[in-house]
């Protein structure tokens, strides 16, 4: 069952001689429950055509459908809503808030959204995360590993249709990226959770079920 559909998706920035193409009429499909990893050189487009799938940015030509839903057709306080409650954002320095403890950061999305905190979920996914002596404990108080970990907490307990993750190891030591990537992959196998992830590194790339391979904005390869 497809719940992402990219539709000639182009992004252009400037004019002229300035003139930058970084999305360059990309089209494919992602399946319920799959996890496919993007991969390319620093300045190849992958961040910014994660941007655009999960609605950040607009694009200059193109749609993205996320679960039957052209998301470009709503205005920005619709995009904003649907972006809180259907797609959870992982990025590479966390972005945690940094008053708040480890169960305040992962539930934060549902109190922004005045939605009823579901105890029991919270508790299996701090479980999950391996962070239950620590749901007390405030980012500066916590490793990197475990910081990350909480920002895939936040972006897990709203449920949404889609994950997208932007170098989630890119900050982390190797046995702490060991551990990110098999908690997605975990999320993955045993939540069927559907997941896009942006990395350089092939080896990380290897879990996922399919590579897609982009270069100068546009698709090259799929594996």
């Amino acid at each position: 069952m497809e719940i992402l559909r990219v539709e000639n998706l182009s992004k252009v920035y400037g004019k002229g001689l300035a003139k930058v193409v970084a999305i360059d009429n990309i089209s494919f499909k992602v399946d319920k429950g799959e996890f496919v990893a993007i991969v390319g050189a620093s300045g190849s487009g992958k961040s910014t055509l994660l941007h655009l799938i999960g609605g950040v940015d607009r694009p200059t030509n193109g749609k993205v459908f996320i679960d039957g839903k052209d998301i470009y057709k709503w205005g920005d306080d619709e995009l904003a809503i649907f972006r809180r409650r259907q797609v959870g954002l992982i990025y590479q320095f966390y972005n945690l808030i940094p008053i708040l403890n480890v169960e305040e950061n992962i539930t934060l999305p549902l109190k922004l959204d005045n939605r009823t905190v579901n105890e029991k979920k919270l508790n299996e996914t701090i479980k999950l995360l391996g962070l239950d002596s620590r749901r007390k404990h405030l980012p500066n108080e916590l490793s990197g590993g475990q910081q990350q970990r909480t920002s895939i907490g936040r972006a897990m307990i709203t449920s949404p249709a889609i994950i997208l993750a932007d170098e989630p190891t890119g900050n982390l030591d190797s046995k702490s990226s060991d551990e990110i990537v098999s908690l997605l992959k975990k999320s993955n196998r045993d939540y069927k959770q559907t997941i896009i992830m942006i990395t350089h590194n092939m080896e990380i790339a290897k879990i996922a079920d399919r590579i897609i391979k982009i270069e100068d904005g546009r698709i090259v390869k799929e594996v």
